[in-house]
């Protein structure tokens, strides 16, 4: 019996240490979560790309000579010559905080076609018609970069190649082609979508001014036309820039 309650001493004893043993062990440190990068779009560096889209150009055309001699100016009405584009297109950006300035070249094959009919038809079945086979750009570009999403704006020169014949009955009877310089703006809005690549659409407006454009039959001078012409031209375009646009940011 004296066993019995010497045992039964020890068990209530151990018992009522046993909380306050688990309550001296130290509590288990934390250690907090390590933060993970966010991944920042870069538009630096240099890229190519192509473009394909539509345009259309405002040619309206002024008679001022007939073989060579000066006259009163007749008006000969205007017409959009339309059609696609389709090119490429090389630069280089940079950027600083959000801002993204660039440099590009940009040259693109079109096919606009346009015509009226003269005022002159009244004796004569004759109509004017303007086709314009390509198009280049050399701009400069400003724009502000929210991450991969990039708005900009481009400003600088502007070429086109147009050939402009004179319809007789529907037979060319006289016919000229010039290289014209002149100047462009525009806009575009850029998204990048994968490491190194982005797609865009841009719209520009071409100021191309107003020439005078002689015309020849047979290698011969037979008229004048002062022929104004501006173009509007919007494209999808699709670039790859060369280096890691991804950059980590904690």
């Amino acid at each position: 019996m004296k066993k019995i309650l010497l045992a039964s001493a020890g068990l209530f004893a151990l018992s009522a240490l046993a909380p306050a043993s688990a309550a001296d062990l130290a509590a288990r440190p934390y250690t907090k979560a390590p933060v993970a990068p966010i991944a920042t779009y870069n538009w630096s560096g240099f890229y190519i790309g192509i473009n394909g889209g539509g345009a259309s150009s405002r040619n309206c055309w002024d008679l001022n000579a007939v073989l060579g001699a000066a006259i009163p100016v007749v008006a000969e009405g205007c017409h959009n010559a339309t059609g696609g584009v389709v090119g490429g297109q090389v630069g280089y950006r940079w950027q600083s905080t959000n801002w993204v300035f660039g440099l590009e070249a940009q040259g693109d094959w079109a096919n606009l076609k346009g015509s009226n009919a003269s005022p002159l038809a009244a004796f004569a079945p004759i109509v004017n018609q303007t086709r314009i086979d390509a198009i280049g750009l050399f701009t400069g570009q400003v724009g502000y970069a929210w991450n991969n999403v990039l708005w900009y704006v481009k400003g600088g020169a502007a070429v086109t190649h147009a050939k402009y014949d004179g319809l007789f009955g529907g037979a060319v009877f006289d016919s000229a082609s010039e290289t014209r310089w002149g100047g462009a703006v525009g806009t575009g809005l850029e998204f990048g979508f994968a490491p190194n690549w982005s797609v865009a659409v841009e719209y520009n407006h071409l100021f191309m001014g107003g020439r005078n454009i002689n015309f020849t039959v047979l290698g011969i001078n037979d008229r004048t036309d002062r022929i104004k012409q501006d173009v509007d031209m919007g494209t999808v375009r699709l670039n790859y820039t060369f280096g890691g646009p991804a950059v980590a940011r904690y």
